[in-house]
Protein backbone atom coordinates (compact mmCIF):
# COMPACT_ATOMS: atom_id res chain seq x y z
CA UNK A 1 0.00 0.00 0.00
CA UNK A 2 1.42 3.15 -0.92
CA UNK A 3 2.78 5.61 1.64
CA UNK A 4 0.70 8.43 0.41
CA UNK A 5 -2.55 7.08 0.96
CA UNK A 6 -2.25 6.90 4.85
CA UNK A 7 -3.28 10.91 5.99
CA UNK A 8 -3.70 9.59 9.85
CA UNK A 9 0.46 8.38 9.38
CA UNK A 10 1.55 11.12 7.32
CA UNK A 11 -0.25 13.71 9.38
CA UNK A 12 1.57 11.95 12.42
CA UNK A 13 4.89 12.62 10.92
CA UNK A 14 4.24 16.08 10.23
CA UNK A 15 3.92 16.76 13.82
CA UNK A 16 6.33 14.71 15.61
CA UNK A 17 9.46 16.86 13.13
CA UNK A 18 7.36 20.23 14.25
CA UNK A 19 7.27 19.46 17.53
CA UNK A 20 11.02 19.06 17.13
CA UNK A 21 11.03 22.85 15.95
CA UNK A 22 9.43 24.23 19.28
CA UNK A 23 12.34 23.14 21.28
CA UNK A 24 15.44 23.79 18.94
CA UNK A 25 14.15 27.30 18.41
CA UNK A 26 13.52 27.89 22.29
CA UNK A 27 16.91 25.78 22.62
CA UNK A 28 19.26 28.28 20.24
CA UNK A 29 17.24 31.46 21.06
CA UNK A 30 20.04 33.40 22.87
CA UNK A 31 22.70 31.60 19.84
CA UNK A 32 20.71 32.61 16.86
CA UNK A 33 18.07 35.26 15.73
CA UNK A 34 14.64 34.67 15.30
CA UNK A 35 15.06 36.17 11.43
CA UNK A 36 18.09 34.43 10.25
CA UNK A 37 17.13 30.99 11.44
CA UNK A 38 13.39 31.11 9.68
CA UNK A 39 15.49 32.45 6.60
CA UNK A 40 18.54 30.10 6.52
CA UNK A 41 15.70 27.10 7.53
CA UNK A 42 13.89 27.89 4.23
CA UNK A 43 17.45 28.76 2.19
CA UNK A 44 18.34 25.55 2.98
CA UNK A 45 15.11 24.04 2.33
CA UNK A 46 14.76 25.63 -0.96
CA UNK A 47 18.40 24.28 -2.11
CA UNK A 48 17.47 21.24 -1.10
CA UNK A 49 13.76 20.57 -2.36
CA UNK A 50 14.66 22.28 -5.98
CA UNK A 51 17.01 19.86 -7.69
CA UNK A 52 13.76 17.45 -6.69
CA UNK A 53 11.47 19.66 -8.20
CA UNK A 54 12.69 21.14 -11.42
CA UNK A 55 11.24 18.82 -13.83
CA UNK A 56 7.76 18.78 -12.18
CA UNK A 57 8.26 22.59 -12.41
CA UNK A 58 9.10 22.50 -15.86
CA UNK A 59 5.79 20.51 -16.92
CA UNK A 60 3.51 22.30 -14.22
CA UNK A 61 5.10 26.32 -15.41
CA UNK A 62 1.88 26.49 -18.04
CA UNK A 63 -0.88 25.38 -15.56
CA UNK A 64 0.67 28.22 -13.07
CA UNK A 65 -1.18 31.14 -15.21
CA UNK A 66 -4.14 32.96 -12.53
CA UNK A 67 -2.18 31.13 -9.57
CA UNK A 68 0.10 33.63 -8.63
CA UNK A 69 -1.93 34.98 -5.86
CA UNK A 70 -2.99 32.38 -3.84
CA UNK A 71 0.18 30.92 -4.04
CA UNK A 72 1.95 34.10 -2.77
CA UNK A 73 -0.37 34.25 -0.30
CA UNK A 74 -0.10 30.86 1.01
CA UNK A 75 4.00 31.17 0.90
CA UNK A 76 3.31 34.42 3.03
CA UNK A 77 0.86 32.85 5.38
CA UNK A 78 2.42 29.33 6.09
CA UNK A 79 6.29 30.00 5.17
CA UNK A 80 7.07 33.46 6.13
CA UNK A 81 4.82 34.99 8.53
CA UNK A 82 4.43 31.60 10.72
CA UNK A 83 7.81 30.04 11.54
CA UNK A 84 9.14 34.12 11.70
CA UNK A 85 6.39 35.06 14.38
CA UNK A 86 7.00 31.72 16.29
CA UNK A 87 11.15 31.86 15.77
CA UNK A 88 10.64 35.50 17.44
CA UNK A 89 7.86 34.66 19.94
CA UNK A 90 10.51 32.18 21.60
CA UNK A 91 12.92 35.00 22.44
CA UNK A 92 10.39 36.13 24.90
CA UNK A 93 7.88 33.27 25.99
CA UNK A 94 8.64 29.62 27.17
CA UNK A 95 7.91 26.83 24.78
CA UNK A 96 5.24 25.68 27.49
CA UNK A 97 3.23 29.09 26.09
CA UNK A 98 3.86 28.15 22.33
CA UNK A 99 2.72 24.73 22.78
CA UNK A 100 -0.69 26.27 24.90
CA UNK A 101 -1.66 28.88 22.21
CA UNK A 102 -0.56 26.13 18.95
CA UNK A 103 -3.24 23.66 20.50
CA UNK A 104 -5.58 26.15 19.14
CA UNK A 105 -5.14 25.74 15.78
CA UNK A 106 -7.96 23.00 15.29
CA UNK A 107 -10.43 25.08 16.78
CA UNK A 108 -9.67 28.27 14.38
CA UNK A 109 -9.62 26.26 11.19
CA UNK A 110 -12.97 25.10 12.16
CA UNK A 111 -13.79 28.81 12.84
CA UNK A 112 -12.10 29.62 9.31
CA UNK A 113 -13.49 26.94 7.69
CA UNK A 114 -16.99 27.86 8.18
CA UNK A 115 -16.12 31.83 7.62
CA UNK A 116 -14.26 31.10 4.71
CA UNK A 117 -16.32 28.12 3.14
CA UNK A 118 -19.58 27.57 4.80
CA UNK A 119 -17.67 24.19 5.88
CA UNK A 120 -19.56 22.73 8.66
CA UNK A 121 -18.83 20.23 11.09
CA UNK A 122 -20.46 17.76 13.31
CA UNK A 123 -21.46 17.67 16.89
CA UNK A 124 -18.82 14.24 17.13
CA UNK A 125 -16.53 16.20 15.45
CA UNK A 126 -16.46 19.29 17.38
CA UNK A 127 -16.78 16.68 20.66
CA UNK A 128 -13.18 15.44 19.26
CA UNK A 129 -12.11 18.65 19.03
CA UNK A 130 -12.81 19.49 22.98
CA UNK A 131 -11.59 16.24 24.15
CA UNK A 132 -7.78 15.89 22.36
CA UNK A 133 -7.75 20.13 23.44
CA UNK A 134 -8.35 19.12 26.87
CA UNK A 135 -5.65 16.26 26.60
CA UNK A 136 -3.42 18.87 25.15
CA UNK A 137 -4.04 21.47 28.46
CA UNK A 138 -3.58 18.52 30.67
CA UNK A 139 -0.42 17.51 29.64
CA UNK A 140 1.36 21.09 28.82
CA UNK A 141 -0.41 22.46 32.20
CA UNK A 142 0.98 18.96 33.95
CA UNK A 143 -2.35 18.14 35.46
CA UNK A 144 -2.74 21.74 37.45
CA UNK A 145 -5.00 23.57 35.42
CA UNK A 146 -4.70 26.24 38.14
CA UNK A 147 -1.16 27.39 36.32
CA UNK A 148 -3.61 29.20 33.92
CA UNK A 149 -4.04 31.97 36.23
CA UNK A 150 -0.20 32.31 36.73
CA UNK A 151 0.72 32.28 32.82
CA UNK A 152 1.13 35.92 31.94
CA UNK A 153 0.71 37.46 28.57
CA UNK A 154 3.60 38.90 27.04
CA UNK A 155 4.51 39.92 23.37
CA UNK A 156 5.64 36.78 22.56
CA UNK A 157 2.70 35.39 23.24
CA UNK A 158 0.65 37.49 20.89
CA UNK A 159 3.37 36.51 18.53
CA UNK A 160 3.14 33.10 18.77
CA UNK A 161 -0.83 33.69 18.93
CA UNK A 162 -0.64 35.54 15.42
CA UNK A 163 1.37 32.52 14.39
CA UNK A 164 -1.55 30.33 15.13
CA UNK A 165 -3.92 32.59 12.99
CA UNK A 166 -1.35 32.64 10.08
CA UNK A 167 -0.69 28.78 10.15
CA UNK A 168 -5.01 27.75 10.36
CA UNK A 169 -4.99 30.12 7.06
CA UNK A 170 -2.50 28.35 5.17
CA UNK A 171 -4.59 24.87 6.46
CA UNK A 172 -7.70 26.31 5.35
CA UNK A 173 -6.91 27.97 2.07
CA UNK A 174 -4.94 24.79 1.04
CA UNK A 175 -7.94 23.71 -0.97
CA UNK A 176 -7.10 26.96 -3.63
CA UNK A 177 -3.66 25.56 -4.60
CA UNK A 178 -3.60 24.89 -7.89
CA UNK A 179 -3.24 21.17 -8.96
CA UNK A 180 0.15 20.48 -9.62
CA UNK A 181 3.05 18.06 -8.22
CA UNK A 182 3.51 18.26 -4.78
CA UNK A 183 7.53 18.97 -5.27
CA UNK A 184 6.47 22.05 -7.56
CA UNK A 185 4.26 23.18 -4.70
CA UNK A 186 6.75 22.90 -2.14
CA UNK A 187 9.43 24.36 -4.09
CA UNK A 188 7.08 27.74 -5.05
CA UNK A 189 6.08 28.19 -1.66
CA UNK A 190 9.81 27.55 0.01
CA UNK A 191 10.85 30.03 -3.14
CA UNK A 192 7.98 32.63 -2.27
CA UNK A 193 8.38 32.76 1.15
CA UNK A 194 12.26 33.12 1.19
CA UNK A 195 12.16 35.86 -1.26
CA UNK A 196 9.10 37.86 1.34
CA UNK A 197 11.47 36.70 4.49
CA UNK A 198 14.73 38.69 2.56
CA UNK A 199 14.30 42.25 3.31
CA UNK A 200 12.90 41.35 7.47
CA UNK A 201 16.23 39.51 7.23
CA UNK A 202 18.55 42.11 6.11
CA UNK A 203 16.86 44.36 8.30
CA UNK A 204 17.58 41.96 11.18
CA UNK A 205 21.67 41.83 10.34
CA UNK A 206 21.20 45.69 9.95
CA UNK A 207 20.13 45.87 13.26
CA UNK A 208 23.58 44.34 15.09
CA UNK A 209 21.86 40.93 14.45
CA UNK A 210 23.82 38.33 12.87
CA UNK A 211 23.98 34.40 12.56
CA UNK A 212 27.42 32.60 14.19
CA UNK A 213 28.45 29.52 13.01
CA UNK A 214 28.90 26.87 15.71
CA UNK A 215 28.20 23.00 16.03
CA UNK A 216 25.01 24.07 17.76
CA UNK A 217 23.44 26.43 15.35
CA UNK A 218 24.41 24.16 12.14
CA UNK A 219 22.81 21.68 13.80
CA UNK A 220 19.89 23.38 14.56
CA UNK A 221 19.63 24.78 11.07
CA UNK A 222 19.96 21.62 9.00
CA UNK A 223 17.08 20.08 11.15
CA UNK A 224 14.89 22.68 10.53
CA UNK A 225 15.50 22.72 6.90
CA UNK A 226 15.07 18.84 6.38
CA UNK A 227 12.71 17.87 9.04
CA UNK A 228 9.83 20.12 9.89
CA UNK A 229 10.06 21.98 6.84
CA UNK A 230 10.55 19.34 3.66
CA UNK A 231 9.51 16.38 5.34
CA UNK A 232 6.05 18.00 7.65
CA UNK A 233 5.32 20.50 5.01
CA UNK A 234 5.07 17.21 1.92
CA UNK A 235 3.47 15.26 4.96
CA UNK A 236 0.87 17.77 6.06
CA UNK A 237 -0.24 19.13 2.70
CA UNK A 238 -0.89 15.25 1.68
CA UNK A 239 -2.95 14.76 4.67
CA UNK A 240 -5.11 17.99 3.75
CA UNK A 241 -5.44 16.22 0.61
CA UNK A 242 -7.10 13.29 1.51
CA UNK A 243 -8.86 14.12 5.05
CA UNK A 244 -9.72 18.23 4.85
CA UNK A 245 -8.46 21.06 6.58
CA UNK A 246 -10.81 20.08 9.73
CA UNK A 247 -9.45 16.75 10.46
CA UNK A 248 -5.98 17.20 9.60
CA UNK A 249 -5.65 20.07 11.99
CA UNK A 250 -6.61 17.96 15.03
CA UNK A 251 -3.30 16.46 14.75
CA UNK A 252 -1.59 19.28 15.65
CA UNK A 253 -3.09 18.58 19.72
CA UNK A 254 -0.14 15.58 19.27
CA UNK A 255 2.52 18.28 19.51
CA UNK A 256 2.11 18.38 23.32
CA UNK A 257 2.39 14.57 23.37
CA UNK A 258 5.41 14.26 21.68
CA UNK A 259 7.69 17.54 23.25
CA UNK A 260 7.15 15.43 26.38
CA UNK A 261 8.20 12.21 25.00
CA UNK A 262 11.58 14.08 23.37
CA UNK A 263 12.15 14.83 27.08
CA UNK A 264 11.90 12.04 28.42
CA UNK A 265 14.24 10.38 26.13
CA UNK A 266 16.35 13.36 25.29
CA UNK A 267 16.67 14.99 28.63
CA UNK A 268 15.98 12.42 30.97
CA UNK A 269 12.62 13.42 32.02
CA UNK A 270 9.83 11.45 33.81
CA UNK A 271 6.76 10.13 32.65
CA UNK A 272 3.68 10.62 34.83
CA UNK A 273 0.15 10.27 35.26
CA UNK A 274 -0.83 13.50 33.41
CA UNK A 275 1.19 12.21 30.61
CA UNK A 276 -1.09 9.69 30.29
CA UNK A 277 -3.91 11.18 30.70
CA UNK A 278 -3.40 13.17 28.22
CA UNK A 279 -2.64 11.23 25.75
CA UNK A 280 -5.78 9.02 26.36
CA UNK A 281 -7.58 12.37 25.85
CA UNK A 282 -5.89 13.24 22.70
CA UNK A 283 -6.00 9.84 21.16
CA UNK A 284 -9.94 9.07 22.14
CA UNK A 285 -10.53 12.96 20.66
CA UNK A 286 -8.65 12.03 17.43
CA UNK A 287 -11.02 8.99 16.86
CA UNK A 288 -13.51 10.16 17.90
CA UNK A 289 -13.43 13.24 15.48
CA UNK A 290 -11.65 11.60 12.32
CA UNK A 291 -13.99 8.18 12.35
CA UNK A 292 -16.36 8.14 9.80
Amino acid sequence: MRFDRHPYLLLTLAVFFWSGNFIVGRAVHGQVPPVALAFLRWTGAALLVLPLALPHLRRDWPRLAGHWPVLLLLSALGITAFNTLIYTGLQWTQALNAFLLQSITPVIIVILSFALFGERVSGRQLGGIGLSLAGAATIILQGEWEALRELQVNRGDLLALAAVFCYAGYSVLLRKRPAIHPLSFLALTFGLGWLLLLPFWLAEMAGGRSFVATPTTLAAVAYVAIFPSIVSYLCYNRGVDLVGANRAGLFIHLMPVFGSLLAIVFLGESFHPYHAAGIFLIGWGIHLATRR
